[in-house]
């Protein structure tokens, strides 16, 4: 049977070929990468803020990951909030967590034309 293989929030995702007769869309691309990143990013966020870890770098080495993947994920939380609300309403379908984890400006007017929400 042949197939496509497609990366979708960071998880690679097999595509069953298209049958002509088919009536019925496919589905949108699941958010819940995305929605899980957000969530470690805030909650990693809230950890630095209360004081229960002093440096990343510390944290970092308690969740047993990269500190450089931990900054990538904690920019999320620079994200403007009706952006944020998009993406948990499933509203920003075209948004991916590579995209999100590339570099964007902080300023929320720039990011809503950057990711044309």
């Amino acid at each position: 049977m042949p197939f496509r293989i497609e990366k979708r929030g960071g998880r690679k995702t097999i595509i069953p070929p298209q049958d002509d007769t088919t009536t019925t869309p496919s589905a949108p691309e699941d958010n819940q990468t995305i929605i899980k990143a957000l969530g470690r990013a805030f909650r990693w966020k809230r950890m630095l803020d209360s004081g229960e870890f002093q440096t990343l770098k510390e944290l970092a080495a308690h969740e047993n990951i990269s500190p450089s993947y931990m900054t990538r994920v904690m920019r999320l939380t620079l994200l403007a909030p009706d952006i944020v609300e998009d993406i948990l309403n499933n509203r920003a379908q075209a948004l991916t967590l590579s995209d999100l984890l590339n570099p964007f400006p902080v300023d929320w007017a720039k990011q809503r034309h950057d990711f044309a929400i």
